[in-house]
């Protein structure tokens, strides 16, 4: 008898062995039996979407926010060239 033979024979015992288990302790069928390790992508995939809450709206800026951003940003940058300019003197 080859090995692969008697691991079949040694795999439909124990799946007969827990079919009866499972009829005296009074369940009519045993628990599907988990699989280790991480779980497949698929899976993953289809649990976070409903998961994941509503995509929050795109935020938008004014003409004029943008406006006064760039202004700001110039006069940053006057005063740190000005600040250059003195530290080489």
């Amino acid at each position: 008898m080859a090995i692969s033979d008697i691991l079949a024979n040694i795999d439909r015992d124990i799946a007969q062995l827990q079919q009866a288990r499972a009829l005296l302790a009074g369940s009519s069928a045993p628990a599907p039996k988990k699989k280790a390790g991480r779980p497949r992508k698929v899976v993953a995939a289809v649990a976070s979407a409903a998961a994941k809450p509503a995509k929050k709206k795109k935020r938008n800026i004014s003409p004029e926010g943008r406006k006064r951003i760039a202004e700001a940003v110039k006069r940053r940058w006057a005063a740190q060239k000005k600040a250059a300019a003195a530290a080489e003197k």
